[in-house]
């Protein structure tokens, strides 16, 4: 969905989600290293990641969109099943005999 389908909400929404997670890939330390935000600042953001995703979703369904947040693997299930309505071609007789 390209940014001008958007309502103005939705862009914020996204923009704040996206400062949001680069503030967390920036901060981010190696393992038994102690991470510079607080634990407490790192809870608010989560929480604050979970409302963004909340509200998105929200809007997703006010405006008849269907989600696409998900990841779909290849070998899932399909919920729907594609049947083809055409008939095959018909093949030429090969029993007539050539003249």
């Amino acid at each position: 969905m390209s940014q001008s389908e958007l309502s103005h909400e939705e862009r914020i929404l996204r923009m704040v989600k996206k400062v949001l997670t680069d503030i967390v890939k920036d901060t981010t330390t190696q393992p038994g290293m102690k991470h510079p935000l607080s634990d407490h600042t790192i809870e608010g953001i989560r929480d604050c990641l979970g409302l963004i995703s909340a509200r998105e979703n929200e809007l997703q369904i006010a405006a008849g969109r269907e989600s696409q947040s998900r990841p779909h693997f290849i070998d899932e299930p399909q919920k729907n099943v594609v049947v083809d309505l055409k008939s095959p071609a018909k093949q030429p007789s090969s029993d007539k005999p050539k003249d």
